[in-house]
């Protein structure tokens, strides 16, 4: 009867652990198609130095993505700007001054919500709050959008990051007559500065190449721009105007631009990972 039921739990164990390799494999194989074809058909672009000096061109002319590439910085620096002190202060209120009161409960359920919203919602919601009354697209619509994907993502991990920090350091610091604003910002953020700066670069990652969000808000720019009140140029949507056309330069153009937002997030959450491994060590 014992070696019955050994055996029956052995074959779930291996049956189990199959299932977690193939879906593993199944994940991994479509990764690897994906960034096998974004290199064959993108890297011959990305390594053109045209790529980086040169602005978007009309169909049929020489070009690059000079003006895409710092666009795409500029509103995803502000985006960040903007989102990130506001995402790691309610963390800290969340982790550190609310604990289970009301307000800090739906500062959660607003945030979960936040978190899995359509990103064109967020968009559509911009349009209408700034586009509409400015009577134009910009930058910094654009940003603002941007920057309402990057608050729940900090703030989440802000708050996990601090209630990781360990309650022995407060008891010392409260010990020594540490008032809370300053064990807040002296001890608990600076024992969790690698996991905070980890939200920050996954916030990154998530958002750099996001298009919905700037369809309707900083739109488009053929131009080399680095005015924020005005339509300014982006990787995303270059990405979605050129792929669609029937140019080869413009597709081409948009297989190196992908690469390189890939690549970009690609960089960036390895930089999140090894982050999060450091402040795990630490704790």
């Amino acid at each position: 009867m014992n070696n019955a039921l050994y055996k029956r739990r052995l074959f779930i164990n291996k049956f189990n652990l199959a299932m977690a390799w193939g879906t593993m494999a199944f994940g991994l194989f479509w990764l690897a198609w994906i960034l096998i074809t974004l290199f064959s058909n993108g890297l011959d672009g990305l390594l053109d130095i045209n790529t980086y000096t040169m602005n978007t061109p009309p169909a049929g002319m020489e070009g690059g993505l000079r003006n895409a590439i710092v666009g795409s910085l500029l509103v995803t620096l502000f985006g960040l700007l903007i989102g990130t002190p506001i995402g790691i202060l309610a963390g800290i209120y969340l982790a550190e001054f609310g604990g289970k009161s009301w307000l800090a409960s739906a500062t959660r359920f607003m945030n979960d919500i936040l978190l899995s919203a359509p990103s064109i919602v967020i968009c559509l919601f911009i349009y209408g709050l700034m586009v509409v009354p400015m009577g134009h697209f910009s930058g910094w619509a654009g940003s603002l959008a941007l920057s309402l994907l990057v608050i729940p993502v900090v703030i989440r991990t802000t708050e996990n990051m601090l209630r990781l920090v360990p309650n022995s350091l407060r008891e010392a610091a409260y010990a020594l007559g540490t008032p809370k604003w300053k064990l807040v910002t002296m001890v608990t953020l600076r024992a969790a500065k690698a996991g905070v700066l980890t939200g920050v670069l996954l916030a990154f990652a998530r958002v750099s190449g996001e298009t919905a969000p700037l369809l309707y808000t900083a739109l488009n720019n053929q131009f080399f721009s680095t005015d924020m009140n005005a339509p300014i140029a982006n990787l995303p949507n270059t990405i979605f105007q050129f792929a669609m056309s029937p140019y080869q330069d413009w597709q081409r153009l948009a297989w190196a631009a992908a690469l390189l937002i890939t690549l970009t997030v690609l960089i960036a959450n390895i930089a999140a990972r090894f982050l999060s491994r450091q402040s795990a060590n630490k704790h």
